[in-house]
């Protein structure tokens, strides 16, 4: 891929010289001579090549990062304070954490222990769940079965059982395991087919969209953006951050 994007970067580089050139009304002895002289500069200088790889994946990074910034301040009240409630830990507290997550990804899984060991140690605070299925149709299974427990009261408690499994979810497994999570499962499955549901998973994918997410987890801690799983100890250096 990078060959080809060098090869690609070279061939503009090129043809540039060599349009501007057609372009100017020189004769044809100096526009030859230019396009020699621009090859020639590009194969003696090959390095250029890989300086404007860098400067363009910069000004992509940057642009989609202010990008993100201006999608944080705008949606603020979506991203902090959804109308669904999905929020676990002190709903007053003084930092908030939200996270895009799969129930299905085992980086999810991987960071979830260190996410639920802080919920207790630290009471002020307080995580916005995501629910953000990407991985497949027990994935959105999943997010269906959670949003709907909420009418039971036990989005949490499913949420983290579910997170908790491990391994890959099947339909049945999340039943059972909602089952075991004290759900009434006629009532649940009822309230799985609830539209309101999907309009909060659209919306959470359109969210995703405007704020450049492509995988899981993702966080938003403060202003800060944090793409991918981090440990316990990084968790509390961002959440200590955004406190100051």
């Amino acid at each position: 891929m990078l060959r080809i994007a060098v090869a690609f970067i070279a061939l503009t580089a090129f043809s540039s010289g060599a349009m501007a050139a057609e372009k100017s009304g020189l004769s044809e002895a100096d526009k030859a001579e230019i396009k020699q002289l621009v090859r020639d500069y590009i194969l003696a200088n090959p390095e250029i090549i890989n300086e404007a790889i860098d400067a363009l994946d910069n000004k992509m990074a940057k642009g989609k990062a202010e990008k993100r910034n201006e999608t944080i301040a705008k949606r603020r009240q979506e991203l902090f304070s959804p109308s669904e409630g999905t929020i676990i830990g002190n709903p007053k507290g003084d930092v908030t954490v939200v996270e895009f997550f799969d129930y299905n990804c085992g980086y999810c899984k991987s960071m979830f222990q260190g996410v639920a060991e802080l919920l207790r140690e630290d009471t002020k605070m307080r995580l916005v769940l995501k629910e953000y299925p990407i991985l497949g149709p027990s994935s959105m299974t999943a997010s269906r079965a959670a949003l709907a427990a909420r009418k039971q009261g036990k989005y949490a408690d499913l949420h983290l059982a579910l997170l908790n499994h491990k391994g890959q979810l099947s339909d049945p497994t999340i039943m059972d395991i909602a089952s075991k999570a004290g759900l009434d499962m006629k009532k649940l499955e009822n309230d799985m087919k609830d539209p309101a549901i999907t309009e909060i998973i659209v919306k959470n994918h359109n969210l995703a969209d405007d704020l450049g997410i492509d995988g899981t987890p993702s966080l938003i801690i403060g202003d800060a953006f944090v793409p991918g799983a981090i440990s316990k100890d990084k968790l509390v250096e961002h959440i200590s951050k955004a406190r100051k």
